[in-house]
C-alpha cells in the first residue's frame, strides 16, 4: 500500500490550528460586539432618561470631583446667578448653521462659577480679531451684573482633547474645543465646576447681553453598528468553520479515492 505524502500529516495539523485560532478570535470578536451593542443600549436609555426628566441642582463643590460621564453627563440641571459676559470664550465651531461660536460664559452662583454655553453666533468678519477678555479680579463675583438669570439646560462635559487636529491656543485665544478647565484659567477665575451647562433654545437674557446666540443645539447621537459589526464577525468565524469543513470532507473523499484506486491495482 502506498504510504502518505511526507509532512501530510505535518500540514494537516497546521490547519486545523489556524482554523481552530480563527475561529476562536472571530467568535470573540462577535462576542465583545454583543456586550457593546447592549453597553450602547443602555447608555441611550440612560442618556434619553436624563433629557426627558425634571431638572435638577447641578453637582455642587462637594461633588465636583465625582462628576463623571457616567453618572451625570446629559443630566438636565436648573441654574441661576448672574452672568460675567466679560469674560465670554468665543469657541469655533461648525453647526447646522454654518460656521461660527459656541459663547462660553461663566455665570456667578451661590455655590461658585459654572460656564454656561449660552449657544451659537455665526462667524462675521473681523470675529477672529476681536480683543482678548479681561483676566478677572481676585473677586469677580463680588460686585453686581444685571439682573439674576436663570438657565435649565443639559450639563456637559469639557473637551480638553482637540478635534480634526485643532489644539486650543490660548495664548492667541484661539478655542477650538470646549475645555472649561483651560478656559478658566486663561480668564483668571477660580472656583469653576468642571463641567458645563448647554442652554437650551429660547433662552431669554438679561438686557445687558450683547449678543443673542441660538441654544438648543446640543448633539445627542450615539453611532450603533454594533450589531452588524457582531453579525460580521460571526459570519467570518462561521465561514472558517464551513471552510474547514469543506477541507476535511475533500480529504476524505480523497484519501477513499486513493484507497479504492490502490485495491484496484493490487487486484
Amino acid at each position: 500500500m502506498m504510504a502518505a505524502p511526507r509532512g501530510s500529516s505535518g500540514a494537516k495539523i497546521v490547519l486545523a490550528a489556524c482554523a481552530v485560532l480563527l475561529f476562536c478570535v472571530f467568535a470573540a470578536l462577535g462576542t465583545w460586539q454583543v456586550k457593546r451593542l447592549q453597553w450602547k443600549l443602555d447608555l441611550i436609555e440612560r442618556v434619553n432618561s436624563r433629557v426627558n426628566a425634571a431638572p435638577v441642582p447641578p453637582p455642587g463643590p462637594q461633588q465636583w470631583a465625582r462628576v463623571s460621564a457616567e453618572s451625570d453627563e446629559y443630566r438636565r440641571v436648573r441654574v441661576s446667578g448672574k452672568f460675567l459676559y466679560q469674560y465670554t470664550t468665543r469657541v469655533q465651531t461648525t453647526t447646522a448653521r454654518g460656521i461660527g461660536f459656541w459663547l462660553m460664559t461663566p455665570l456667578c452662583t451661590d455655590d461658585g462659577i459654572i460656564f454656561v454655553n449660552r449657544g451659537f453666533v455665526p462667524m462675521r468678519s473681523g470675529d477672529l480679531d476681536m480683543p482678548a477678555p479681561p483676566v478677572a479680579g481676585a473677586e469677580p463675583c463680588a460686585g453686581g451684573f444685571g439682573p439674576a438669570a436663570e438657565v435649565i439646560g443639559l450639563l456637559r462635559l469639557p473637551e480638553p482633547k482637540g478635534r480634526l487636529l485643532r489644539e486650543n491656543d490660548p495664548a492667541n485665544e484661539r478655542w477650538y474645543v470646549r475645555d472649561v478647565p483651560a478656559i478658566a484659567a486663561k480668564r483668571g477665575l477660580r472656583n469653576v465646576a468642571p463641567y458645563f451647562v448647554d442652554a437650551p433654545a429660547g433662552q431669554e437674557y438679561p438686557m445687558d447681553a450683547s449678543e443673542k446666540p441660538v441654544g438648543g443645539l446640543t448633539v445627542i447621537a450615539f453611532p450603533n453598528n454594533h450589531l452588524v459589526y457582531a453579525l460580521t464577525w460571526f459570519a467570518l468565524a462561521a465561514m472558517v468553520a464551513g471552510g474547514y469543513y469543506l477541507v476535511l470532507r475533500y480529504e476524505k473523499r480523497r484519501t477513499r479515492a486513493n484507497d479504492e484506486a490502490q485495491r484496484a491495482r493490487d487486484d
